[in-house]
């Protein structure tokens, strides 16, 4: 009976998995097809196009605004931002030395707050306006001009306009401040050029991959500004002579008497007399004219107890150097991100507080350690050295432990070019190096050249802080250019393409990727 029972139907077969792999397969190769079609296409209109006469490549800013319109636009966007950022600072630390003295109501004075007697910055915000909107403008200008005469996109493009633009430095008059800014730029495109070998993998300085190499940098060169701080303080800019005079504790003739004294000169009695007898409670010894060191009742006249002197000077600074930070800190951030203040002015201010009281404590800690060094020489040796102030330096820089990781590259970026604005003018006055007039000047030109090459074509080996600040505060349209205005029909379909792949690849990559490739920091660009 059974063989005679119907069979039951059985199901529709399900269609194989390998059906729709080979689908996927045949569409992928479709496109890669379709691609190299389109690019073949695309290769032989630009070959026409750069046989044409009078054909050069598009310029990147808008269609309907022509290239002088364009770079008069950028230099008046950058005079406007520099100058309100040198005027804002300028206003903010005349209000704090207002509430200093408690003159609360005179805030809301305007002619207290930023009359021309107390608030002098017109002319330096106008030198540094024409500094950064000049280099903006006549960059721009450079660029366009450039792809008209050559006919053609080159890096030398960018070298070129950069290094001419560059002369806008001329703007500034006074030759120490144009040097110091020209050794920054020669650390910056240092650093560049070496994160451009690193990951082309044809240098790699030994070190480098130090967790504290940043910091060990700005010992360095913390103790060759100390060093010549002390033994040769003419090797530095005044007003950065003036600075560290205002942030420490110790006085002018004493740091005179201690020079003398470590170069074997005689002390000058009269003026350290002079100044010791105005100070209070002040129990120094006798006064010699060939001293084998100086003591610490000269150099704190004020108390006997060396620790009590390190605690009050570490404070003085936090107090004195508040103002200054707060102010370097919230006003570039209101007037290059107004929008995002706007948005959010509580945390704006939170934010500047807690950077100003974290770069105030740094400060005040480098402080209190020099002096600690130089009180605790005293207290075991009985003879001074001017290598002390060099190591004294060096030790007083492990403070910058305190600050972001971020932060303190950056830190030790600025100070290097001190310290070898001073080795410079050492060597110089020893006729170890020609003294160029204005050699600053084509030494700064030669630095932006390369400065615009990275920044253009290699951004990822800037540091972020120096590309966000070229794109934003220099109004640079040219470093985060807008697609030119004459892209075909061709070349955003491959743009789709592109889009459309994109999520696949990652998606494979990561399934492909090692543990050991994803957690290695050396593969991370940029680090």
């Amino acid at each position: 009976m059974a063989s005679y029972l119907p069979e039951a139907p059985s199901s529709p077969p399900s269609p194989p998995l390998a059906d729709s792999s080979d689908a996927e397969h045949r569409l992928r190769e479709a496109e890669d097809r379709l691609r190299e079609a389109i690019e073949e296409l695309q290769r032989r209109q630009r070959r026409a196009a750069a046989c044409g006469p009078q054909q050069h490549p598009p310029c990147h800013h808008a269609s309907d605004e022509s290239c002088v319109a364009n770079a008069i636009g950028n230099l008046c966007q950058s005079f406007l931002l520099s100058y309100g950022v040198r005027v804002g600072i300028g206003i903010l630390l005349r209000a704090f030395k207002l509430a200093r003295r408690q003159s609360y109501s005179s805030l809301l004075d305007l002619k207290q707050l930023v009359s021309e007697k107390d608030l002098i910055v017109r002319e330096e915000a106008c030198r540094v306006g024409l500094l950064f909107g000049g280099f903006t403008g006549s960059y721009h200008a450079l660029r366009c001009l450039l792809r008209k005469l050559r006919k053609k996109e080159t890096p030398l493009n960018a070298i070129l306009a950069g290094s001419v633009a560059g002369l806008s430095i001329l703007a500034l008059d006074d030759s120490n401040r144009r040097r110091t800014l020209a050794l920054y730029l020669l650390a910056r495109v240092a650093q560049s050029a070496y994160n451009s070998a690193k990951s082309k993998n044809k240098f790699h300085l030994w070190g480098s991959h130090w967790r504290h190499g940043d910091s060990l940098l700005f010992s360095l060169a913390c103790a060759q500004v100390m060093y010549a701080f002390v033994m040769r303080p003419e090797s530095l800019p005044k007003s950065y002579q003036d600075f560290i005079q205002k942030t420490g504790p110790v006085a002018k003739p004493v740091y005179k008497a201690v020079r003398d004294c470590c170069r074997g000169f005689p002390v000058d009695i009269t003026s350290l007399s002079a100044y010791l007898s105005e100070r209070r409670n002040s129990n120094y010894v006798k006064l010699e004219e060939f001293p084998s060191i100086i003591p610490c009742s000269v150099i704190h006249p004020d108390t006997s107890s060396c620790l009590a002197h390190n605690a009050k000077a570490t404070s003085a600074t936090f107090r004195k150097t508040f103002p200054l930070y707060f102010s370097l800190t919230f006003v570039p951030f209101v007037v290059l991100h107004l929008q995002k203040f706007m948005d959010a002015p509580a945390r704006t201010c939170w934010l500047a507080v807690k950077g100003a009281v974290r770069s105030t404590s740094f400060l005040s800690a480098f402080v209190g350690i020099f002096q600690g060094v130089i009180c605790l020489h005293r207290k075991v040796a009985s003879k001074d050295h001017k290598l002390l102030y060099w190591t004294a330096g060096g030790l007083s820089a492990l403070s910058v432990l305190i600050e972001k990781k971020a932060r303190r590259g950056e830190l030790a970026l600025y100070v290097l070019p001190r310290a070898g604005d001073s080795l410079w003018y050492i060597l110089v006055n020893r006729h170890l190096l020609p003294d160029i007039k204005n050699a600053e000047v084509f030494l700064f030109c030669a630095c932006m050249g390369g400065i615009m090459y990275y920044l253009e074509h290699e951004p990822d080996t800037m540091a972020p802080f120096l590309r966000g600040l070229i794109r934003r505060f220099l109004a640079s349209r040219i470093s985060n250019p807008s697609p030119p205005p004459n892209r075909n029909a061709s070349y955003t379909y491959l743009q789709t393409l592109d889009v459309m792949n994109k999520p696949k690849l990652q998606e494979s990559r990561e399934a492909n990727a090692s543990p050991s490739a994803k957690y290695n920091l050396e593969s991370i660009p940029g680090l």
